[in-house]
């Protein structure tokens, strides 16, 4: 019989990504976790999408209701989305009053580049040299770990990712000012091959950079670079919003910054395909100018109740603060780990990072992928990003308690012990 990965490869071609390296079936979800065809269990310390657990009840009860009832786009008039922008919006500051409802983060993330385009009427954009935003033709060229084809487009200009351990300029203390300089650079740049600058795109987290060690205010000089060249800052939440730092609903609040643009993703409906864009109304106003946009299934009725039933759980059951606890508790269990290959552990809320130093005969990427295949056989989930794929990524589901951080971190103790030095 043909298994499922040649049966994959036939129907849907080489090369479609799949985590591990022996790929795990998933077939039932509930909480944070996750069941395989033969009845393995595993925990899930890697999945944002489910941000308030596998298969929540509620939302799967809306999702349910709203698609026995009504589901259509949104050129019909329908209630639901803009109740849900307008609960969305309030619990922004700085004038985010408006939105627009897209399907996938990347759509958004597309989005948020047009507007900063039809706002300046220029096309200059800068991002980070190890970033990730998405997988259309625009944001793809913003993507580094497959350049694009033909290399990257004359408009873009990455700039060097901050760092923990080896930060820019050479300490901690004066990365901030060193990061905010590349900007500046790449806008003049920009500028002086007619592009003009249009806007700076970045996770507040520095998420797929590899979660460094950066605090409230490390943005401050760039944010000052930016708004002196009359560009606009555009904010990809989709993996620390929604609380999953434990300090507010955004990321862009932890760091201490306004931005111009939001974008929302994943998280946002517990897994049903919504994402957003929030802006002011005069950057909205010139993007509808500039283009006739529209998204057929961008804030459908059934979208929208998902949504709305995963803000009434992150508040009902108080999962920011939740985040908060047992983010602590874990990381404190994290930083208690002893073995020489560990070289820093991070974390902000439900999100950690454990980055592993290398040698020339064991590369920490390849530590790194050898950690989580072993994780794996013993049934907990996670994975690594970083420049060179070294840094264990930890992003469990919101409703992840002390109890779950227990077990996550003794099967780590008990991988490690095994691991060579």
């Amino acid at each position: 019989m043909e298994d499922l990965v040649a049966r994959r490869a036939r129907l849907m071609g080489p090369n479609v990504p799949t985590f591990y390296r022996t790929p795990v079936q998933i077939v039932r979800g509930e909480g944070v976790w996750l069941w395989d065809a033969d009845g393995k269990r595993y925990l899930d310390c890697y999945n944002n999408v489910p941000h308030v657990g596998h298969c929540h009840p509620l939302v799967v009860e809306a999702i349910a209701r709203q698609a026995g009832i009504l589901n259509t786009h949104t050129r019909y008039l329908h209630e639901g989305i803009l109740d849900y922008i307008e609960r969305l919006t309030n619990r922004f500051g700085h004038g985010m009053s408006q939105a627009i409802l897209v399907c996938t983060g990347s759509e958004a993330n597309d989005v948020a580049l047009r507007m900063a385009e039809a706002a300046t009427g220029k096309t200059g954009i800068i991002a980070t040299d190890n970033t990730y935003h998405g997988n259309t033709k625009a944001t793809s060229q913003l993507s580094t770990r497959r350049p694009p084809i033909g290399g990257y487009p004359e408009h873009v200009r990455l700039v060097p990712a901050p760092e923990s351990l080896r930060p820019l300029g050479g300490a901690r203390e004066s990365q901030a000012a060193t990061f905010a300089g590349h900007v500046e650079r790449a806008i003049q740049e920009l500028e002086n091959a007619g592009h003009g600058f249009a806007g700076m795109m970045l996770c507040p987290a520095f998420a797929n950079e590899g979660l460094p060690v950066l605090g409230n205010g490390f943005l401050d000089p760039t944010v000052d670079v930016v708004r002196r060249a009359g560009g606009l800052l555009l904010c990809d939440e989709v993996q620390p919003g929604f609380g999953r730092l434990g300090q507010s609903w955004w990321g862009h609040e932890a760091m201490g910054f306004a931005p111009d643009v939001v974008t929302l993703g994943k998280p946002m409906a517990n897994g049903h395909p919504v994402a957003a864009v929030l802006t002011h109304p005069d950057l909205m106003r010139a993007f509808r100018g500039a283009f006739g946009y529209f998204n057929t299934f961008g804030g459908n009725p059934v979208s929208v109740a998902a949504a709305q039933a995963t803000l009434d759980v992150i508040e009902s059951e108080k999962l920011i603060a939740n985040a908060a606890d047992v983010g602590n508790y874990m990381l404190n269990q994290l930083r208690a780990i002893s073995h020489p290959r560990i070289a820093e552990v991070r974390g902000q809320g439900l999100f950690f990072a454990i980055e592993f130093s290398g040698s020339t005969d064991n590369p920490a990427g390849d530590f790194a992928e050898t950690v989580v295949e072993r994780m794996r056989v013993r049934g907990v989930l996670l994975n690594r990003i970083g420049r060179h794929m070294h840094i264990l990524k930890i992003r469990p589901p919101m409703v992840f308690s002390r109890a779950h951080a227990d077990l996550a971190v003794d099967t780590l103790v008990a991988v490690l012990a095994r691991m060579p030095e």
